[in-house]
This record gives C-alpha cells, sequence and structure tokens, in this order.
C-alpha cells in the first residue's frame, strides 16, 4: 500500500523537482472498462473488445487501449501525491509518450512518478511529470509518459 505524498503549497512541489514522488496502488483492468473505453473512442478493435477472438490472437487475451492506459494516469497518480492550495490542475499536454508492453485484460498496473520540471506559468506553475506504468510480473512498462500540468493556486 502506498502512502499519499503531500505538498503543503506549490513552492514545496517544486523544491521536489527531480524526486521520485512515490509508487501508486494496483489496478486491475477489467474487460468492462476496456469495452467502455472502446465506447467513449470509438475504437473497438477485435483485439480489444472480442474475448475469444483475442484469446486467439497474437497477445493471448484481450488487451487494453494503449489510450485507456495512459489515461489512468490521473486515477493511478491521485493515490501517489498532491498539492495542497490549489484551485485547479488542468492537463497542459504530453511530451512523449510509449507504449511497450501490451495490457492484457485482467492485468494489474500501478504507477510510479517522478517530477521532471516545475517552471512559471502565467497563472500558476507548469509541472512536468514522468510517469511509468507497471504491469505485474512483466518486466517492460505498459506505459512511459511525461505529462504536463499547469497547477493554479
Amino acid at each position: 500500500m502506498s502512502d499519499t505524498r503531500v505538498f503543503a503549497d506549490l513552492a514545496e512541489f517544486e523544491a521536489a523537482v527531480g524526486q521520485h514522488l512515490g509508487t501508486g496502488e494496483w489496478h486491475t483492468i477489467t474487460q468492462e472498462q476496456v469495452n467502455l473505453f472502446a465506447d467513449a473512442t470509438g475504437d473497438h478493435q477485435w483485439i480489444h473488445v472480442d474475448p475469444e477472438r483475442a484469446a486467439q490472437g497474437p497477445f493471448g487475451a484481450p488487451i487494453a487501449h494503449g489510450y485507456l492506459t495512459l489515461s489512468l494516469i490521473p486515477m493511478l497518480g491521485a493515490a501517489i501525491y498532491r498539492v495542497e492550495g490549489l484551485s485547479m490542475g488542468v492537463n497542459y499536454g504530453v511530451n512523449k509518450v510509449r507504449f511497450p508492453q501490451p495490457v492484457t485484460v485482467g492485468s494489474r498496473v500501478r504507477a510510479n512518478a517522478e517530477l521532471a520540471q516545475v517552471t512559471d506559468a502565467q497563472t500558476g506553475k507548469q509541472a512536468v511529470v514522468r510517469w511509468t506504468i507497471k504491469i505485474d510480473g512483466e518486466d517492460k512498462p505498459a506505459c512511459v509518459a511525461e505529462t504536463v500540468v499547469l497547477l493554479v493556486p
């Protein structure tokens, strides 16, 4: 079980640049979650939504969409850290994303976070966080991403 790292304010958060922020809780990827993501995005490729056909396919089971894995970062990251005193945090973008290993339905994933950079922005601070989403029992990560978030006091 992870302990959420709590920063009192943006200044304390900025002082943590270069540090590992923590490791989150395990989350099991379900077929229902994959199906709902397919419905939301219109990506109903059989490798995601047809368990019988996917079982005979290259991964031996249905796999989560790469972008589903990426979209889990806010949820997986909530158990890792939080910055107090913010009015909001807004996704600003992604500098880099890779999906080295597919995530099969039923797998457990969790995130590791490192604070790479914090810079001044017009309305607050812009932070770059390096995320590694690990799959339980696998050597390669599911996703490696640098996200950019605007933090507004």
